[in-house]
């Protein structure tokens, strides 16, 4: 049976794997665990998650060209979105005044993001719906159009740098903890394949076992759906 320290120690690792540092931090505050040395690529990966949250897209760029310098030119996707929310950016900051100055906001979507946009339909779309921006009253906005100031739009791209940072070392995508959820179901299900004398039920260790099921014996009983990856 696992223990609590065992249990915790995936749930923090969970945490950190999918790019929540904060959450990471307080739940380990909360179960007393024991203070990890933390590896520089991920020290890097939470300062781009936050420059990207702040709205400070050039210095995330810059934080992950150093960090992996190839994540971007072999993904062009994922480097017109940070480009596309480094213009909503510059926008935001030349609306917050009135009569601002949106000559920033027309040089970079020029240099920047006006060669990429022919070589793919949805980034040439991207890029019209948000020079819009400059046009229209903020206050007046169209849902598609407001939704590109609203923070959702910083978390899906800093979602999207961080897996690609994930991936382009070779990390593990998956949290620790659904790994070993995996890794032990296909060991009871081959064991009982194999006809090995095993209960019915075998707890996890956690608690709430009592609604468990095995596989290969019914679903879950009075007990929450599995982890569906």
């Amino acid at each position: 049976m696992a223990s609590d320290s065992d249990i915790n120690s995936l749930i923090f690792d969970y945490l950190n794997t999918e790019g929540y540092p904060s959450a990471a931090a307080k739940f380990s505050k909360e179960a007393n665990l024991r203070p990890r040395q933390e590896e520089d690529s991920l020290k890097a990966r939470r300062q781009i998650q936050h420059a990207i949250h702040t709205g400070h897209i050039q210095e995330a760029i810059e934080a992950l060209n150093e960090l992996e310098p190839q994540v971007l030119d072999s993904n062009p996707s994922l480097h017109f979105a940070l480009l596309r929310l480094q213009l909503v950016e510059l926008i935001r900051t030349c609306n917050a005044t009135p009569g601002g100055d949106i000559t920033p906001a027309l040089n970079f979507a020029t240099t920047q993001l006006a060669p990429r946009a022919p070589t793919n339909k949805e980034f040439m779309e991207d890029l019209e719906r948000t020079m819009a921006l400059l046009v229209f009253p903020q206050d007046s906005l169209e849902p598609p159009l407001a939704a590109l100031l609203k923070p959702e739009l910083r978390r899906t791209v800093a979602d999207r740098v961080n897996k690609a940072i994930l991936t382009s070392q070779s990390a593990r995508r998956d949290a620790t903890i659904r790994s070993l959820v995996r890794l032990r179901a296909w060991a009871e299900d081959t064991a009982r394949q194999s006809k090995k004398d095993l209960p019915v039920r075998i707890e996890l260790g956690l608690d709430g076992d009592e609604g468990y099921s095995s596989p290969g014996n019914g679903s879950p009983v009075n007990g929450p759906e599995p982890m569906i990856t």
